[in-house]
């Protein structure tokens, strides 16, 4: 089982992590930054959007708050432009942050019951699963989209936890 630490400590690199992708997606032009790249969800901004999408629906489940009233396909083409979505991402960061910081063990052994979409059923598992699910899921659409930056040109940070400038020493 994962503990609090953990969390807060995935909670602290997700921000890191995006604040380092969205500042390496803004020195790309438009052409670059919207160019359909082969990805699973085509460009930068809607693999951006999906990851942004997704946290706010396990989120909202772990929170116990109203589903977002999207749907994924709507999500990717939700944003005019890249400033609107890092906002968004912000308060989700800000958002992440906080329910990590009041997580305890004794939370994180109880089952989460929801409806999953994709499933097409009911599911329940313990938190801590669907939490570790929820950080690696950001983790594998930011390295598709640290790899759709780097071939465009742009530079993003490194992605290893021990280079987080709050561990480095």
């Amino acid at each position: 089982m994962i503990t609090p630490d953990y969390a807060q400590l995935m909670a602290r690199y997700n921000q890191w992590q995006n604040q380092s992708l969205y500042t390496a997606a803004a020195s790309l032009g438009d052409e670059d930054l919207n160019a359909e790249r082969g990805a699973f969800f085509g460009s930068i901004p809607k693999t951006l959007s999906h990851i942004l999408w997704a946290d706010d629906i396990w989120w909202s489940r772990f929170l116990g708050n109203p589903r977002p009233g999207i749907s994924m396909q709507d999500a990717l083409t939700r944003f005019d432009d890249l400033e609107a979505l890092q906002y968004e991402r912000d308060q989700m960061d800000q958002a992440i942050l906080r329910w990590a910081s009041d997580l305890t063990p004794d939370r994180l052994s109880q089952d989460l019951e929801w409806y999953s979409g994709a499933a097409q059923a009911n599911m329940s598992l313990p938190l801590w699963i669907c939490v570790t699910h929820a950080f690696n899921h950001q983790t594998h659409h930011r390295g598709q989209v640290h790899a759709m930056l780097t071939s465009a040109g742009a530079r993003p940070e490194d992605t290893d936890i021990f280079m987080m400038p709050d561990l480095a020493g």
